[in-house]
């Protein structure tokens, strides 16, 4: 075992089961399982790679201490092993440290499309117009990064803002980027209707739903009540003609879920399942993450979308996250969808608490 690290072994005969799991002919019938298997494999193996090179720079860093101790090398080797003994302990410890993020367990659910919903909280309108700004950054969030995005559902508001709206996104690493964004996202700006110029305060939450599968949650069709109705919206060709909005109710749990955005009423019932298995699946993860809660104290935050995570404060255009004290000033910027060094710091945190959790002999649990 090498100093500072867990025991390596484990490991590598975790890479070798892989390895023979991906040698058998059946492997690629069950895509879903591909994916993840052929992801833990490709981290271990850059696991087993930099150990390999800790492990040279270490017989390096013993041969100097040799060279060091050698009284009948010259003064001018020695001097030469010394400086380059300080420069391979900074390398190694560099490397150790990737060595234990890589050591940290991969989660089923990083690879997923996400189902983003916004809702608006506490602030009446202006609490709709910032969960449209919201809605607009994320969209534009994924745009940057090359994602797609589709409507799922929304419900306009007076002021021109979201009561509520959700859409999928779907990519490489969506949720991985993305599931620390789930909480209360509070807004400080003076709203337009303001005439005294105050400043107000209002919230809109998001829900960061990894997208699930039909293998993922297996739903039985006796637990469902589902209804439709005529469609209403704000009028025009095709609205308030059909009965084509969807309502489902999931007896076990009572979690509803309407869709409406389609004229075709077997879209919107699509539509509708497809979030209320990602819903389901996210309080599956839930309950599983909650026996974890001790170990998670030390972690960004559980995702629970009651707790507040940031501010946006526009007298100042400042943006704080509450969880890791990360604060900038290019509030303009990260509402036109310039997340990618939030995005960062944020895993980064994630994984360092992970890994202070793995060196205390906790298994940390996968986000």
């Amino acid at each position: 075992m090498m100093d500072g690290l867990p025991d390596i072994e484990p490991f590598r005969e975790r890479f070798q089961k892989l390895d023979s799991e991906m040698m058998q002919d059946n492997f690629y019938t069950n895509q879903s399982n591909v994916a993840l298997v052929t992801r833990e494999h490709q981290q271990l193996g850059l696991l087993l790679g930099k150990y390999e090179l800790a492990e040279k720079i270490e017989r390096t860093i013993l041969e100097n201490f040799e060279i060091l101790s050698d009284p009948g090398v010259d003064i001018e080797i020695k001097i030469l092993a010394e400086e380059e003994n300080v420069q391979l302990s900074e390398h190694s410890a560099r490397v150790k440290q990737e060595m234990l993020q890589h050591m940290l367990p991969i989660s089923k659910s990083d690879g997923k499309n996400i189902i983003l919903e916004i809702r608006a909280g506490t602030g009446g309108d202006e609490a709709s117009l910032f969960a449209g700004d919201l809605s607009r950054m994320y969209r534009r969030f994924a745009e940057k990064n090359g994602w797609s995005t589709r409507d799922m559902g929304s419900s306009l508001s007076e002021a021109g803002g979201f009561k509520e709206v959700s859409f999928l996104v779907s990519g490489d690493d969506v949720y991985k980027t993305l599931k620390y964004e789930s909480g209360v996202h509070r807004v400080q700006r003076i709203p337009v209707t303001e005439a005294n110029g105050r400043i107000h305060t209002s919230t809109s939450t998001v829900a960061v739903l990894p997208e699930a599968e039909e293998v993922d949650i297996l739903i039985d069709p006796s637990d469902l009540v589902i209804s439709v109705c005529r469609a209403s919206g704000p009028g025009g060709q095709g609205v308030n003609t059909t009965d084509s909005a969807v309502q489902i109710l999931h007896k076990p749990t009572g979690m509803i879920v309407q869709c409406a955005d389609e004229r075709s009423q077997l879209k919107n019932k699509n539509k509708a399942m497809k979030v209320l298995r990602s819903r389901l699946l996210q309080l599956k993860k839930e309950e599983e993450e909650a026996k974890y809660a001790a170990s998670r104290r030390g972690q960004i935050g559980t995702g629970d979308r009651s707790e507040r995570i940031r501010t946006y404060n526009f007298p100042q255009s400042r943006v704080t996250d509450h969880r890791i004290g990360f604060t900038s000033h290019n509030l303009e910027g990260i509402l036109n969808g310039e997340l990618d060094e939030l995005a960062m710091a944020l895993q980064n945190a994630d994984n360092q608490a992970k890994v202070d959790a793995l060196m205390l002999g906790k298994q940390a649990p996968s986000c």
